[in-house]
């Protein structure tokens, strides 16, 4: 756990947090400045700064496949979801601990105009 990190504070529970999904090693929550009608953040709950820092290849399939759980638990897999990584300042990154952005409910062109 990284000591000023707020996701570490609420993986850990120093800060409460209403989860969407949560196993032994991720856990779901809505985003407090939602970019769509569903956005949550799955974050690992060991501390890794960004998508950079991890070795363990298996952590990001094991990731993605809380990312799905928690699609399938919010409804989003029939019509649909877009998942995000920011990776670093210049990648749109603010906090500095790796998370997967889960946003659906609505069709999101791409690039955003």
């Amino acid at each position: 756990m990284a000591e000023n990190c707020i996701f570490c504070k609420l993986a850990s529970r120093q800060i409460p947090v209403q989860s969407v999904y949560e196993d032994e090693e991720f856990l779901a929550f809505h985003d407090m400045n939602p970019q769509a009608p569903v956005h949550v953040l799955v974050i690992p709950k060991a501390h890794f700064a960004s998508l950079l820092e991890v070795t363990d290849t298996d952590l990001m399939g094991r990731g993605l496949e809380a990312v799905k759980q928690t699609a399938k638990a919010l409804g989003l897999t029939a019509e649909g979801f877009r998942i995000v990584v920011n990776t670093g300042e210049n990648g749109g990154q603010t906090v500095s601990h790796l998370h997967f952005h889960l946003l659906g409910g609505r069709f999101m062109q791409w690039p955003p105009g």
